[in-house]
């Protein structure tokens, strides 16, 4: 079939199989080309298929020469439907890594699942015996209750308060204004548990108790502050609790892992596009100026990038890793210089639907959206027949 982007309410529905794969490949290229790192040998990654938990597993593998484990629950195409984006990426990078004589292992799973985690503990056991280093990369809409009696559901809603918020519409470009309700309670608890750390402990215990998890092992999770600018609809909505969630784990299991030689740590990255970040209100326009902003500075950092930065200079790079004083990598150092969110801060306020271009760069998150699920990237023939049911 000819595979088109189908699009509703920012939130790609298809995935091109070759763009996909070519995505993949030029991450690859760009972590094998910076030359060897001596970095972790065994890797698990927790949510392997997109963004940054892609990145991180094509940066141990094809930066580090680790063996890695990735899990992530995908869709498989179909003769008469294309499958996820993650399904095809996966595919792409395991037939790349087989290829470069490394070991790579993928469970297409719901990562909170006790029986995921049940089946990875014995996987690690069996091929690897322990991991040295676990990334935790979950970005879902829902959690199964352990009880198996329901989901807890995660909203992107500000706390406190009524909000209305400035954004564009990625397909349209129209700038405008959206009201958002103020989440409840229980909107807050549930996001907190399906985005929060809850799980990432519940997968460093499952790993210690299986005894795959080596005595010096790192573990790190990733997290976002952002701006004033964009308080209102990230760190200061319920997504930011979560992520106040998250840091917090993150300095207890350190606490608990360090006792061992071991340490655990949140990271603080940088704004990029993301099948998440493109429904989150606001996110849109931000990404659109600090884009263009960063990139006429030269400092712009997209996945791998953040990725090869983190891993050479911050866990890889010495004998110390440089936190904050919460405990925290900051990779976001660029984004919140002060020249550059003052430049970004004063094209919010006069940012309109004609001028968005011209003080912007919403061509470039646009093209980006539509490459995670492999279109409009370069190489590509979109009018070739693809079978979607390949890999």
């Amino acid at each position: 079939m000819i595979v088109e982007p189908r699009i509703r309410n920012n939130v790609c529905l298809t995935a091109h199989p070759v763009g996909c794969a070519r995505l993949v490949s030029a991450q690859i290229d760009y972590a094998a080309g910076r030359g060897p790192l001596a970095g972790p040998g065994k890797v698990l990654v927790i949510g392997s298929s997109a963004g940054y938990g892609l990145a991180s597993r094509v940066m141990a593998a094809f930066g580090c020469g680790a063996a890695t484990v990735g899990v992530a629950l995908e869709k498989p195409g179909s003769p008469s439907r294309t499958g996820s984006a993650g399904w095809y990426a996966t595919a792409a990078f395991d037939r790349r890594a087989r290829a470069a004589g490394l070991d790579s292992w993928s469970i297409n799973g719901d990562a909170y699942s006790p029986a995921t985690k049940e089946a990875t503990v014995a996987l690690i056991g069996e091929r690897l015996g322990r991991v040295d280093l676990v990334v935790y990369s979950l970005a879902s809409p829902v959690r199964p209750k352990p009880n198996g009696e329901g989901l807890y559901r995660s909203v992107l809603k500000p706390v406190g308060q009524r909000s209305s918020v400035k954004t564009v519409d990625l397909m349209t470009a129209r700038v405008g204004m959206v009201n958002l309700e103020p989440a409840s309670e229980d909107e807050i608890e549930g996001t907190i548990k399906v985005m929060g750390g809850e799980d990432w402990e519940l997968w460093i215990q499952a790993l210690e108790a299986g005894g795959v998890l080596s005595p010096r092992a790192a573990t790190i999770a990733f997290s976002y502050l952002g701006p004033e600018l964009t308080f209102p609809f990230y760190r200061g909505a319920t997504i930011g609790k979560a992520k106040e969630h998250l840091e917090a784990t993150a300095r207890r299991l350190h606490q608990r892992l360090a006792a061992r030689g071991g340490s655990a740590y949140a990271s603080v990255n940088k704004a990029v596009v993301s099948k998440a970040g493109a429904v989150i209100a606001g996110f849109p326009l931000y990404a659109a100026l600090l884009y263009r902003v960063m990139r006429e500075k030269g400092i712009h950092e997209g996945p791998i990038e953040q990725i090869d930065r983190l891993f050479r200079e911050f866990l890889f790079g010495g004998d110390r890793v440089p936190v904050d004083g919460e405990g925290r990598i900051r990779l976001d150092d660029r984004e919140l210089r002060d020249d550059v969110q003052e430049q970004v801060r004063r094209r919010w306020d006069e940012a309109t639907t004609e001028n968005l271009a011209a003080i912007g760069d919403l061509a470039t998150v646009r093209r980006e959206f539509l490459g995670l699920s492999g279109f409009e990237i370069e190489g590509v023939d979109y009018e070739a027949d693809v079978d979607p049911a390949a890999c």
